[in-house]
């Protein structure tokens, strides 16, 4: 079966967003990340930053979790904190996105977006701490000592953020289809294992 959406969450520093990018790229498909946060930001006139700052806000209780999927499944925002109605904007923007055709969405819990659409493929990209360091080097100039404190902070906003909407682990590995090792596969692999279910 060919796939219509790629959905991506990945481990801070092992190159999913390359991944998403190239894949896309070569595909000849949009590729959505920050620009999920684009189309919220402009509909309830924010800055991205604003919604960044939502999302690292989101409480990881069981109580906010059970009365954003109430509110999530029905479509209400009434009596939503702002961290569940950028949430729910955000879903709704995914949706929005995917109705345009073929994509790959990173990120933002796109997968549960899209979990009524047929032809989704759902992908988890981790690697070890050795390449991890590397990329997150190369990639943003970032100091050894300063390296790890963000690698456990944008893992730990991902981890939280996801729990909080979706009640599942973000790093478990069943709430997937494909699980890729980015630092064994290299970064050309994984997209050359993605674009075979696209193309």
């Amino acid at each position: 079966m060919k796939y219509q959406y790629i959905t991506i969450e990945r481990e801070f520093g092992s190159g999913g967003t390359r991944i998403g990018e190239l894949l896309a790229k070569e595909c000849k498909m949009p590729c959505y990340g920050r620009e999920i946060l684009e189309c919220v930001a402009r509909k309830y006139d924010i800055s991205v930053e604003q919604i960044e700052q939502y999302e690292e806000g989101v409480t990881n209780s069981f109580l906010y979790t059970v009365f954003v999927m109430s509110k999530a499944q029905s479509g209400d925002m009434n009596m939503l904190s702002d961290e569940g109605k950028v949430y729910l904007a955000e879903q709704a923007a995914i949706q929005s996105l995917a109705q345009n055709g073929s994509a790959v969405f990173m990120g933002h819990c796109a997968s549960e977006a899209l979990k009524d659409r047929k032809g989704v493929v759902k992908v988890f990209i981790h690697a070890d701490d050795a390449f991890k360091q590397k990329r997150i080097q190369e990639d943003y100039q970032i100091s050894p000592n300063r390296m790890e404190f963000l690698r456990k902070k944008y893992d730990k906003k991902r981890a939280n953020y996801y729990r909080a909407n979706t009640m599942k682990r973000w790093d478990d590995y069943r709430n997937y289809d494909i699980v890729l090792n980015s630092g064994e596969l290299g970064i050309e692999g994984c997209v050359k294992v993605l674009k075979s279910l696209l193309v």
